[in-house]
C-alpha cells in the first residue's frame, strides 16, 4: 500500500492491504508510530545493504563515487513512494521514524568517512577532514535526491553525473591544493 500510495496511505488502507483489522495492526505495532518505525527500519536496512556494496567496491576514486551515488538514487527512484512516505510524512508525524531515518543518515556518513579516510591516507593526505566531508556529502546527495524526486527535470543518470562531477572536482582540487601547500621535504629532513 505504501509503495502504491506513498504519503497518502492511511493506516486503514495498510490494514486492509495486509488482510487484517486495524486493531490487530495496532496490537502488532503498538500504534501508528510503531508501524512507521517498522517501515522505516525495513527501508533503511535494504538501502544500507545496497550502499555498503557500492562503498566497499575496489574501484578507484571517481567510479566509486559515481557508483555509490547511483546506488542511492536508484534505490530512491525504485522506492519513491516509500521514500516520500517516510521523508515527507512519517518523520514529521512520529519521532520514532525520524530517529530511524536520522540514525541511518548518520550511519551512512560514518561509513563514508571510513572509506574516505582510507582513501586520503593511501594518497598521503591528512584524513582529518574525512568525517565532516562525509557528513556534508551524505546531506548533499540526500537533499539533491529529494529535490530530484520532486522535480524530475532530468534523468537519474545525468543527476548522478552532475553530483559526481562536483564531488570529484572538489576532491581533486582539494588534494592538489593540499599537496602544493605542504612543505617540500629535503634529503636533510629524511636523515
Amino acid at each position: 500500500m505504501v509503495r502504491r500510495e506513498g504519503p497518502g496511505a492511511s493506516v486503514n488502507q495498510i490494514a486492509a492491504e495486509s488482510g487484517i483489522a486495524k486493531p490487530v495492526l495496532y496490537r502488532i505495532f503498538g500504534d501508528k508510530g510503531g508501524l512507521y518505525q517498522a517501515i522505516a527500519e525495513r527501508y533503511v536496512r535494504q538501502l544500507m545493504e545496497n550502499l555498503r556494496t557500492a562503498l566497499v567496491d575496489e574501484a578507484p576514486g571517481r567510479p566509486r563515487i559515481q557508483a555509490t551515488i547511483d546506488t542511492y538514487m536508484t534505490f530512491v527512484e525504485d522506492n519513491q513512494e516509500v521514500y516520500r512516505f517516510l521523508m515527507h510524512r512519517a518523520v514529521g508525524e512520529h519521532p520514532e521514524a525520524q530517529a530511524t531515518v536520522s540514525d541511518f543518515i548518520g550511519q551512512v556518513a560514518n561509513e563514508v568517512a571510513i572509506v574516505l579516510g582510507e582513501e586520503l591516507r593511501s594518497n598521503g593526505l591528512d584524513s582529518g577532514p574525512a568525517e565532516p566531508w562525509a557528513h556534508g556529502i551524505v546531506g548533499f546527495v540526500e537533499l539533491a535526491g529529494d529535490w530530484w524526486l520532486q522535480n524530475r527535470s532530468m534523468p537519474r543518470e545525468r543527476l548522478v553525473t552532475y553530483l559526481t562531477d562536483l564531488l570529484w572536482k572538489g576532491f581533486s582540487g582539494t588534494a592538489s591544493d593540499y599537496l602544493e601547500s605542504r612543505p617540500q621535504r629535503t634529503a636533510q629532513d629524511s636523515a
